[in-house]
């Protein structure tokens, strides 16, 4: 959403080794602080759609995109207790990722955001959920 969408790539592999460790905050999960970094721009850049959406598409947007965070902070909590509540919760960060690529669909076909700024968002989001389902694999693992 915002223009130009280009948080840091990081590999799979960076995210199973810090899960071997686990964190001891969900901040310090590489997913989590490229999710909410991309929630920045996107309840940013929301704020330029017309002032009609901003109660409907912009709301949605930005909802679908801070559920990505709030989902990974809230599963960490409960990793603790329940490895099964952690991977719960990392299904529904996925959910919310790939819901907020079909609202890049949207916000590009309404001509919110540019072809290239939606592309940008949707992967990133691909990613996103990508890394969601190797922290999801290796938590659980025995």
């Amino acid at each position: 959403m915002h223009r130009s969408c280009g948080c840091q790539k990081t590999g799979i592999r960076d995210q199973v080794s810090e899960v071997s460790e686990w964190a001891r905050r969900f901040e310090d999960l590489d997913v989590f602080r490229r999710a909410y970094a991309l929630s920045l721009e996107v309840h940013r850049a929301s704020f330029d759609f017309p002032r009609i959406e901003q109660f409907a598409l912009a709301d949605q947007v930005r909802r679908a995109s801070k559920s990505i965070c709030a989902n990974i902070a809230e599963g960490f909590g409960k990793q603790r207790q329940s490895r099964v509540e952690f991977h719960r919760f990392l299904m529904m960060a996925i959910g919310s990722a790939d819901e907020k690529q079909v609202w890049s669909l949207y916000c590009r076909d309404l001509g919110y955001i540019g072809v290239d700024v939606a592309e940008r968002c949707r992967s990133e989001h691909r990613e996103i959920a990508r890394m969601l389902q190797g922290l999801s694999r290796s938590s659980s693992d025995p």
